[in-house]
């Protein structure tokens, strides 16, 4: 049986990344419905990420998007890195943005129009630039890219044209940079979406090199895809870079992490477990929009998620389920799996945080802290970040 001390010593080394967007204003096609106390610029945001890392002890990085967290002035993304360490957290990933220009309306990297293929190679250019400034490790590109009818554009030709571009951000990546690449299977595109599934975005990254690693959004399958199966296999093949946790019951919804199917997050974590994923060299980022909740306790509540994912998945006896594999046990095998997800693994948890100086309830003690009533009374007047209303 694997023990608690084991459990634990593995959380402790775990971290999840929040995202800048999540503290924003957020929506559907339909409405974006404004918060009071939302931040304003990239300063708030990284503000409210502080106060989740303060209570929950696993957040110490927050992405950035760009330009959604534009700063002007040739220090200002140094500046922005201070302000964020000042406050305990850092400067993660870099997140790109060739989706929300009327240029890109026909595809950006993929856009038979070389200017617009220029116009965002240079924005991701762009963005390595600002990974200097930052001193962030990743970039992370999800492309829109794709055609709503047969015979819009060449199918191949645009392949072609994402790897041509793709070359070229890879080659001005730093020694200790990468490449994350996300794929998404439709959504804006509804005909052919030009990195559809982790096979694309794998042989990409192939080509490319050993900076180049694929990012699995949890929300951006078919439903009924095997995710667990796509985590096995780019872990199998040294090719998993990063994740991008939420939670869908119907397109990509990007809800909670876990909140859908915990038990789809928990299958995900024991393959990551199983794998040798729980390193840095896996990110595991929230990508999520909290468009009728309260914001940073949704994050909170996020992240203690995923924790319990992780926990449940390290709590499953290897030793049980090999024998009970190898023995044709079919019962037994998935009984294993089942008596570690089933276990209530929120007290180890609570024990856990304790142990590290923090509250055991990080929700209860976010709602003690009175940041929600300061950041309301205080973010009056400006322009609150997010989509607009």
């Amino acid at each position: 049986m694997t023990e608690f001390a084991a459990v634990k010593a593995a959380l402790k080394t775990q971290a999840v990344e929040t995202p800048s967007w999540a503290y924003g204003n957020s929506g559907t096609r339909f409405k974006v419905f404004a918060q009071a106390g939302v931040p304003r610029d990239p300063w708030e945001k990284l503000a409210d990420a502080a106060k989740v890392h303060e209570f929950t002890g696993v957040a110490p990085t927050v992405a950035l998007h760009i330009p959604w967290d534009k700063v002007d002035g040739s220090d200002g993304y140094a500046e922005l890195a201070k302000y964020a360490e000042d406050r305990g957290v850092k400067l993660g990933a870099i997140n790109s943005n060739t989706f929300q220009d009327d240029a890109y309306k026909l595809g950006s990297i993929c856009n038979a129009d070389a200017a617009v293929r220029r116009k965002a190679v240079d924005h991701l250019l762009e963005c390595v630039d600002i990974m200097d400034a930052t001193g962030s490790r990743d970039l992370k590109l999800w492309f829109a890219d794709g055609t709503n009818y047969p015979g819009q554009d060449d199918i191949r030709e645009r392949q072609d044209r994402l790897t041509e571009g793709l070359a070229t951000v890879y080659e001005r990546l730093g020694e200790d940079q990468r490449m994350l690449l996300e794929y998404k299977f439709f959504e804006p595109a509804f005909y052919m979406t030009d990195v559809p599934d982790w096979g694309t975005a794998y042989a990409h990254c192939l080509k490319l090199g050993p900076k180049a690693q694929v990012v699995v959004d949890t929300g951006h399958h078919a439903p009924g895809t095997n995710i667990e199966f796509i985590v096995a296999t780019l872990l199998r093949e040294g090719k998993l870079g990063a994740f991008d946790f939420n939670s869908r019951f119907y397109a990509d919804d990007d809800l909670m992490v876990g909140s859908a199917d915990p038990f789809q997050l928990f299958r995900i974590m024991y393959e990551v477990v199983r794998g040798g994923g729980l390193s840095s060299e896996v990110a595991f980022m929230l990508d999520q929009c909290h468009n009728i909740e309260a914001k940073i306790p949704a994050i909170i509540r996020s992240v203690m998620n995923v924790q319990e994912a992780t926990a449940k998945a390290l709590l499953v006896d290897p030793e049980a389920l090999d024998a009970a594999q190898r023995s044709g046990d079919v019962l037994e095998a998935n009984a294993v799996i089942m008596d570690a997800y089933n276990t209530d693994v929120r007290p180890l948890l609570a024990s856990l945080r304790e142990e590290m100086g923090l509250d055991p309830d990080p929700i209860a003690a976010y709602r003690r802290s009175g940041w929600a009533e300061k950041i309301v009374a205080e973010r009056v007047g400006g322009q609150q970040a997010g989509w607009g209303a």
